[in-house]
């Protein structure tokens, strides 16, 4: 399975590269100046720096991941990710090397042409593949051996799943399952005979962990007969689907999640973004909007225009958040119970300019000071008050997980409408829910993508913004 997965990924890329070779040698010759001069030092290097640039951006993007579990629109969008990032690096490299000959016609026609040919050989490459293994080619045998749980539901996910191109031989297990409808083969210890007289690609052992002795066997058995074999743990329930395998002094290791942000090159690639970012809007946009906003709050309600409240960061330490204030001074934070006051619709608390500024997020920017501080990021789970979280720690499945990055003024759980009023504690595991999934799946262009989405959501208007 693992040289089959390899000669696929080989087979991709390599068809890749050549339709950007193509691409890159078709947008050049149709360029205004094609003939005029001979081709420059300039040209080549433009060129190499795009080839490298690709099989970088494809690594961050996933679009040479396994492919076969997952659906096309996913392949296409890390495709379309991959050529945005052909195109800006082609008009800053072009920029750099003060290159006139190539004008920006090739680097649009570059671009499209890349989107449209690359995404055409990826559908058909699907097509082809579906074809070919519906009528049996292209197919490999597959032997379970443990019947139980993760067993059967490993054999469903193939059976659902015919394009992922397994057939499967049936089961083994020492317990006789006569449920199986013919699946069951018999006992483990017939693995040795079976793989006599059947051609067997690949064993899955579907065992529990403690039955230590029978998975040696088997695996033992099965390099006798040069079969490939693989192992579920039975503890897979337990970690995510980005969870990874790596070797440690000898030891093989299963990190039960991805958590890309504790790599000191994302944290500080990610750093350096929210610095700029936040620079370049208070020296264009702050400097003058924030006294405009102080004035109007000053103006509209007695008290200060900044409100500072205790949140919790990274690691669960504390640190204290800023917002514009959009209640009345000393309003109740907390009910009869001692339970925290989420804002509400129709809030008596909230004031008339407070209002808007909830409904356009502009009370959430005096936090970019604490990005500037470290405490927080432009994107990540939202910051929730001290009393929330130590409410919700104990109700809400993985809660304190969101604290393994810094929280952000936007994020992905907001962008998809988990914002405002959590009572329901459904509501409240769904936004838990989308704050671990963008911790597990973070890359910066996701990041760039929340921040395009929530400036989308501040100009539309965000009716769970109150």
């Amino acid at each position: 399975m693992h040289v089959y997965r390899n000669s696929l990924h080989f087979l991709r890329f390599s068809t890749d590269i050549a339709i950007l070779i193509l691409c890159f040698l078709l947008a050049f010759v149709t360029n205004p100046g094609f003939g005029s001069n001979q081709t420059s030092i300039d040209e080549y290097l433009l060129f190499t720096l795009l080839l490298g640039i690709w099989g970088f951006s494809s690594r961050t993007t996933g679009l040479y991941d396994e492919f076969r579990s997952r659906n096309f629109s996913f392949e296409l969008i890390a495709l379309l990710k991959n050529v945005a990032v052909q195109a800006i690096c082609a008009v800053f490299i072009l920029f750099f090397l003060k290159e006139s000959a190539l004008s920006r016609l090739f680097v649009i026609l570059y671009s499209i042409s890349l989107a449209i040919f690359i995404s055409i050989e990826k559908y058909l490459l699907r097509k082809i593949l579906n074809f070919v293994r519906k009528r049996g080619r292209n197919l490999r045998s597959m032997l379970i051996v443990g019947a139980g749980n993760v067993g059967i539901n490993f054999y469903d996910t193939i059976r659902s799943n015919p394009h992922f191109g397994y057939r499967f031989v049936g089961f083994l297990d020492d317990e006789k399952k006569t449920y199986l409808n013919g699946k069951y083969l018999g006992q483990i210890r017939d693995l040795n005979e079976i793989l006599d007289e059947r051609e067997i690609d690949d064993v899955i052992i579907a065992l529990p962990n403690s039955a230590t002795e029978k998975i040696e066997e088997v695996v033992k058995i099965c390099e006798n007969h040069t079969t490939r074999v693989k192992i579920i743990p039975n503890y897979f329930n337990l970690l995510s689907e980005k969870c990874s395998f790596y070797m440690f002094g000898g030891f093989p290791v299963v990190s039960v999640r991805n958590d890309r942000l504790n790599e000191l090159q994302w944290v500080a690639l990610k750093r350096l973004v929210d610095i700029i970012i936040t620079l370049i809007l208070f020296v264009t946009v702050f400097s003058w909007l924030f006294p405009v906003i102080a004035l109007l709050i000053k103006m509209n309600s007695p008290g200060p225009a900044f409100y500072k409240q205790e949140r919790w960061t990274k690691n669960n330490k504390k640190f204290v958040a800023y917002k514009f204030r959009s209640m009345y001074v000393n309003m109740k934070q907390t009910d009869d119970k001692g339970n925290f006051l989420q804002a509400s619709k129709n809030d008596p608390r909230i004031t008339k300019i407070g209002a808007l500024l909830r409904k356009t997020n502009l009370d959430e920017l005096p936090q970019f000071f604490n990005v500037l501080k470290g405490d927080m990021s432009l994107v990540g789970p939202r910051p929730h008050p001290t009393l929330l979280n130590l409410q919700s720690k104990n109700t809400i499945d993985h809660y304190l997980l969101r604290h393994l990055v810094k929280p952000g003024i936007t994020g992905w759980a907001q962008v998809n409408g988990l914002r405002g009023e959590t009572k329901d504690p459904k509501l409240m595991q769904d936004r838990i829910d989308h704050d671990i999934w963008y911790i597990e799946n973070w890359s910066i262009w996701l990041d760039v993508q929340i921040l395009f989405l929530t400036l989308w959501k501040m100009i539309k208007g965000d009716p769970f913004a109150y």
